[in-house]
């Protein structure tokens, strides 16, 4: 069975208060306004998710439910992951490996530099700098089971972000 796993890091965050803590900072106007665009282009693209893993930090709290909005996805079925606010690369393996089998199309939501080195080793093919906020790479692999995902072959077949397109930038 082909399964895709979406990789999504938060959409732009506001800095304006420096005395809120980095778990509590909510989405910048930007932000608000790119992870729905995000969402728009993935739904186009048909990518559309049977799960959505998000970290609990407010941002990507923020981005999950706005990305759901466009994909039509319920907000009651979003998978809170305490474990993925700033986690190193091993931890995105953990939460996939926890994925049921009967999920074809599952999308994680995260924070840099992990989500930058995961997305880093999920290809020979695919290497990045840096994972933009609202970023979105897309990968491919064939297996009966997400707990057989860091053995498998994997595809990376999307790469976006917001402005990627935008020649006048």
């Amino acid at each position: 069975m082909q399964r895709t796993l979406v990789i999504i890091r938060h959409a732009k965050s506001s800095w304006a208060n420096p005395l809120q803590s980095d778990f509590e900072r909510p989405l910048n106007d930007r932000g608000k306004a790119e992870a729905p665009e995000m969402g728009r282009l993935l739904k186009k693209h048909g990518i559309i998710p049977d799960l959505i893993i998000s970290s609990t930090a407010k941002r990507t709290k923020q981005t999950a439910k706005k990305l759901a909005n466009e994909l039509d996805y319920d907000f009651d079925h979003i998978k809170w992951e305490e474990k993925l606010y700033h986690c190193i690369p091993s931890v995105f393996e953990e939460v996939i490996y926890e994925v049921a089998d009967n999920i074809k199309t599952a999308f994680i939501i995260a924070h840099n530099p992990g989500i930058t080195e995961f997305v880093n080793n999920l290809s020979p093919d695919f290497s990045i700098d840096n994972m933009p906020t609202c970023g979105v790479a897309g990968v491919h692999f064939n297996s009966e089971n997400w707990s057989h995902f860091s053995i498998e072959k994997r595809k990376v077949f999307l790469f976006e972000y917001p402005g990627k397109h935008d020649n006048t930038k």
